[in-house]
């Protein structure tokens, strides 16, 4: 399984890259210690020894600052369980594996994932900056291109745009088990790709 990465950032990049993961690991410091709920922009801004202006520029609302920091942990825990992912046959088996392990790391961080995921599901369009996005649109890219390099998949649809769809048909899942609707996610994201793979059309 091969994920593409960014390309690799400048100096002056690095430096912009540097600052969102502090104002973001302040923020979730503070979330930690006071409760989500508790803390105010205001606060985190303080807390960071940056101007209220500076914090807005990078992150309009709470919601943004949770999410740069999910993808970046997300970002990493791909990174570090790429060997177990890959030890799965191609196709659907390594999707089932990713999903399992998602649902793992999101009963850790339930707390916090209705905001992330109301405002993921909001958001008019994906933000262009890749440090923004959580990367599942190239795991997921991935993943099915290989199945279908293998004869795993259909390929008439681009993986790309199978990607896109996946990854909202995740946070709808993840939606349905922080509402409430879903008693376990593991069980929902089972659901989920099993419609994803097999179709909704009874065939005879």
């Amino acid at each position: 399984m091969t994920v593409s990465s960014p390309a690799e950032p400048g100096r002056r990049e690095r430096k912009r890259l540097q600052q969102l993961d502090h104002l973001a690991d302040t923020a979730w410091a503070l979330f930690e210690a006071e409760g989500y709920e508790a803390v105010t922009m205001e606060r985190i801004a303080a807390e960071a020894d940056v101007a209220k202006a500076t914090l807005y520029k990078h992150f309009p609302v709470k919601e943004a600052l949770l999410r740069h920091r999910f993808h970046r942990d997300l970002r990493d825990s791909v990174r570090d369980q790429f060997p177990v992912v890959a030890a799965e046959p191609i196709g659907a088996a390594r999707l089932r594996k990713f999903f399992a392990l998602s649902a793992a790391w999101s009963e850790q961080h339930r707390g916090y994932l209705l905001p992330y995921v109301q405002y993921r599901l909001a958001e008019r369009r994906c933000p262009e900056d890749d440090a923004q996005r959580s990367g599942l649109e190239r795991i997921f890219t991935a993943l099915i291109a290989e199945g279908q390099a293998a004869g795993r998949f259909r390929a008439d649809i681009g993986a790309q745009a199978l990607a896109v769809y996946l990854e909202f048909l995740y946070l709808a899942a993840m939606l349905r088990w922080l509402s409430g609707q879903a008693p376990a996610l593991q069980a929902e994201f089972d659901t989920m790709l099993m419609l994803f793979l097999g179709g909704l059309e009874v065939r005879a």
